[in-house]
């Protein structure tokens, strides 16, 4: 398997991702959508990211089958953008079509790049999905002068998504012939119940900064450039600790993904205090190497290793944290956003702070768990 193909995957996967979270929120408030339908309409991708898993421990198999129909599901959604744009309704079920396509294809990759790369490796090669977040965001930021602009964007962006997408499964299927994972009932998140609380409260506090960053420092007075240009340094943060990351993930995990929380609550704490301190945004952004890069490989890592069940249990951290998390995070950000602006990402850090008592209790229990081993 030709690393190159997974790294342009990566490339326009995230690139989709940059359209999606930074732009399309920034284009229905120009639409006329209040914050809290737009936290509405954005909490519909997640919250069918949170159902899909459920199916296929009942019975469905993640298999290349379904991969490639959730390629094609994406796609169609995207382009159902531009019809749906002045519905409510009509952008809602756009959503859900994306959010069931991205809640599929992901998973799939992603256990098929831990194999084949390995989690030292990884990094460099997920890095190329920073790249592509980073290139379309500030090529579109010049180029977004309507909203079928970033509609269309999105578009291509899934479409070329889905071209690498199918050729990686053809590829990987011929070379392997590797039997589908089957579903295993026994499958059970409740055994670490506080390791997944932490994974999904992580992602809630995310839903001020996805949603509704751009939205925030522009009404504080940056420029969509200048705005534009913090994402941007964040994204480059995140690359630089991908490609160095490999030393790190040889060390615990557990540990990794608290430090990882604890950085991401500073971040969010500088956010509220000074939302308008150039100098000391540019550092809260720097932190995205932490709370996103870090925390997403050394989560992803510790999951391979603690499931037999690879697939599945990468399907449920999509669907718990980024789409059960997810969609808590979208809708509430959205109404404490129309409420209490001042105080939004006071909320992301108190929900930050949860999350990093959770894997502390996590870290504990398994610790516990390997010492009761020991003895007996």
């Amino acid at each position: 398997m030709p690393s190159y193909l997974i790294a342009a995957f990566y490339f326009f996967y995230f690139a989709i991702i940059a359209v999606y979270v930074i732009f399309m929120p920034k284009v229905l408030s120009m639409v006329g959508y209040t914050p809290s339908e737009i936290g509405i309409i954005f909490a519909a991708a997640p919250l069918v990211r949170f159902a899909v898993p459920f199916a296929f421990i009942k019975g469905l198999q993640l298999n290349r089958t379904v991969f490639n129909q959730a390629l094609v599901l994406m796609s169609l959604s995207a382009l159902a953008f531009f019809a749906a744009l002045n519905s409510f309704w009509g952008l809602l079920i756009a959503n859900i079509g994306i959010g069931i396509g991205l809640s599929l294809i992901l998973p799939y990759i992603e256990v098929i790049a831990l194999m084949v790369i390995g989690k030292e490796r990884y990094g460099k090669v997920r890095l190329f999905g920073s790249i592509g977040f980073i290139a379309v965001a500030l090529v579109l930021v010049k180029a977004l002068s309507t909203p079928n602009v970033a509609i269309g964007f999105l578009l291509a962006m899934t479409v070329l998504t889905s071209v690498f997408g199918y050729a990686i499964a053809s590829l990987e299927g011929k070379r392997t012939k590797q039997e589908e994972e089957a579903p295993d009932i026994s499958f059970n998140p409740l055994l670490h119940w506080s390791l997944w609380l932490g994974l999904i409260l992580m992602q809630v506090s995310f839903g001020a900064f996805y949603n509704f960053f751009t939205i925030y420092e522009t009404d504080r007075g940056l420029s969509m450039d200048t705005t534009i240009y913090l994402w941007s340094f964040g994204v480059i943060a995140e690359i630089l600790l991908f490609y160095f990351q490999g030393p790190l993930l040889k060390h615990n995990l557990q540990k990794l993904l608290q430090f990882a929380v604890a950085g991401t609550i500073l971040r969010w704490m500088l956010l509220y205090l000074y939302p308008d301190d150039l100098m000391l945004l540019y550092f809260s952004q720097s932190l995205h190497a932490l709370s996103f890069a870090l925390f997403h490989t050394a989560a992803i890592s510790y999951l391979f290793t603690l499931y037999k069940e690879r697939k599945l249990a990468q399907q449920f951290f999509f669907g718990l944290s980024y789409g059960l998390g997810g969609f808590i995070g979208a809708v509430s950000s959205g109404y404490i956003y129309e409420i209490w602006p001042n105080e939004l990402f006071l909320s992301a850090a108190a929900v930050a702070f949860l999350a990093f008592l959770a894997l502390l209790h996590a870290g504990r229990s398994e610790a516990a768990r390997n010492q009761k081993l020991i003895t007996n």
